[in-house]
Formats: structure tokens, sequence, C-alpha cells
């Protein structure tokens, strides 16, 4: 009786959840601009960590191009990233809070497709960007090794897709920094994670405090 009731509990959250994000549509992203920013030594030049940021919302064309430049496809016929990732594992999912909900990053269909309905940025850390992107590691898609092995392939293909972000933010005007101190556990639960994926970074990204 107690498994039973215990069953029809989780169904019933996993329906409401559901729900929750029905009430969020996709968002349509659109094709990345790839003529735009600085040249890199520049960017490189540029890059740095702030704590504060405007309140503006970011707009469809910068945060197209953010999510494309952090680890979109770049050559569709092999599915390949801007980021590459140990065993070509693709291991690297992307998560974006904004004041509405938490999206997760389609680069197959260039769309946020929406997860949960609620404002979580705050869980990564106390921030006023209007945009924050979590980097999850999805260990399940190495396809051999242990599982310490495992964690550092994805630690090191997490770094490099939050340089991608750092220097596109630098290249663009836009203000970010990477985070790695936050409730990992709340925000499992928060997206709906399974046991094989590790938040391992976050970003805040928006434009400079005027």
């Amino acid at each position: 009786m107690m498994k039973r009731l215990v069953f029809v509990c989780l169904l019933m959250a996993g329906f409401l959840n559901q729900i929750l994000a029905q009430e969020l549509s996709p968002i349509k992203l659109i094709s990345p601009d790839k003529k735009r920013g600085l040249p890199v030594m520049e960017a490189l030049s540029l890059r740095s960590s702030v704590k504060e940021w405007s309140d503006k919302k970011i707009t469809i064309g910068d945060l197209s191009d953010l999510l494309w430049a952090a680890n979109g496809i770049n050559r569709p016929d092999e599915s390949k990233r801007t980021a590459p990732s140990a065993l070509n594992a693709q291991d690297v999912d992307i998560y974006v809070l904004m004041d509405d909900g938490a999206y997760l990053y389609d680069a197959k269909l260039q769309q946020l497709t929406p997860i949960v309905k609620g404002d979580f940025r705050d869980m990564t850390g106390k921030t006023t960007a209007p945009v924050v992107v979590v980097l999850v590691s999805d260990i399940s898609r190495f396809k051999m090794g242990e599982v310490a092995s495992k964690l550092n392939w994805a630690a090191l293909d997490i770094g490099i897709v939050s340089q991608n972000i750092a220097i596109f933010c630098a290249g663009t005007g836009l203000k970010t920094r990477p985070r790695a101190g936050f409730d990992v556990a709340k925000i499992k639960e928060a997206l709906k994670l399974s046991d094989s994926q590790y938040p391992m970074l976050n970003h805040p990204v928006g434009y400079a405090k005027e």
C-alpha cells in the first residue's frame, strides 16, 4: 500500500511539473550573427569578471548568439559544436534561468525548451543579471571510463564552454562571471536533473550597470 501511495505521489508530482512547464512557451532563437564582435585578441584583453549588472532584459539576438557561441552547432553536417568534448560525448547541457522560468538550450532546433515556471536565478547565488546560464554535464554520455574519469572529463568540457561564454561576452559588450559556489542539490531538484547530470558552473549574463 505504501509503495503504491509513493508511486501515485510521484506520478502526480510529475504531472504537475508538466503542467507548470506547459505554461511557458518554447523560445525560438534566431540564427547566430557570425560577423559580430571584436577580434579575438582584443576580446581576450577585455575579458573580466563582474559582480553587478543592469536590470535591462537581454535581447533575443544577444541571447541567441550567446548560446550558440557557448556550445552551438557550428558544423551541421557532423553535428559538431563550438566547444570540443572528451570522446565527442557532447555531455554539456545548457540551462537558462530567466525571470519567468528555466529553459533548456536545444542546439539542434536553436530554441529554448521550457522546463519549469518560476524565477530560480538567485538559487545559483544572488544576482541582478537578467539571465543565468547553468552548465550541466551528463556523464552517462561518456561510453567508457570510471566515474572519477568521467567527472574529470566533464570538468574540462564545462570549463571550455565557460570560456566560450566569457570570450563572447568580452567581445560583444556583455558582462559575465563564472561561479561554482551554489547549492547543487537544489538546482538538480529545480531543473529535474537525473542522477548522472552534474551542475558544475553558472554564468550570470547581462549588460553593464550604468
